[in-house]
């Protein structure tokens, strides 16, 4: 039986997932939280196999909940479940500890699939971006979105946040680095972004997020 955690900022979608789950006989829903700080919590007082989460999370966001897992919690798998662009977040997302990114737009089936996958200590990703990733082409149609593949993935991590609104402070406070290397960050994704302030790195980075 795969014991999973259920990770969502929206409820309707958590509660979705345990009723499709409950026709299933060896995936058991062990849990279901809405925050990043809650996974943390529910995982260090409860035996989990795997947590499927969003990216987008309140309080600590999906790649920071990641980092803490490969350190302190390496045997519990992880699959991102999100409605975020593959593209744009999946390879960054293993780098940072999770075995597989899966697309809320696909079916129960694949998602089952991957499930099993991962928790079989494999790595899940869509068929589109394995064949992309073989023939080394990351980039988009018009190639609006090809400074992701230089990214690192805590500057990957630095511009999420900004792009959600976070300030320095709050971002040195979720990534618990220093308030000067947040800034250090910023200039380094302005370079490749090419953009000379905080409004045009944003701006730039959700049109490359909706061109992908």
């Amino acid at each position: 039986m795969i014991k999973i955690l259920l990770a969502d900022n929206h409820p309707v979608t958590r509660k979705g997932l345990e009723v499709l789950f409950t026709a299933t006989q060896d995936i058991e829903v062990v849990g279901s939280v809405g925050d990043g700080e809650s996974i943390i919590e529910f995982v260090k007082r409860n035996p989990v196999d795997l947590v499927l989460m969003e990216t987008d999370l309140p309080k600590l966001n999906g790649l920071t909940v990641l980092r803490y897992f490969k350190k302190d919690f390496p045997n519990v798998k992880t699959l991102i479940f999100s409605a975020q662009p593959e593209e744009v977040y999946a390879l960054n997302a293993i780098k940072a500890g999770a075995s597989g990114f899966i697309s809320k737009s696909e079916n129960l089936i694949t998602l089952s699939e991957a499930i099993y996958k991962v928790a079989e200590g494999g790595i899940y990703l869509s068929n589109d971006l394995t064949q992309q990733l073989a023939f080394g082409n990351r980039v988009s149609s018009n190639g609006k979105a090809s400074f992701y593949k230089k990214l690192s993935t805590r500057e990957a991590e630095v511009l999420k946040l900004l792009t959600i609104g976070k300030k320095n402070k709050e971002i040195s406070q979720e990534l618990d680095i220093n308030e000067k290397t947040v800034s250090t960050y910023k200039a380094r994704l302005m370079r490749k972004l090419k953009v000379t302030n905080l409004v045009d790195l944003v701006n730039q980075a959700k049109l490359a997020e909706e061109v992908l």
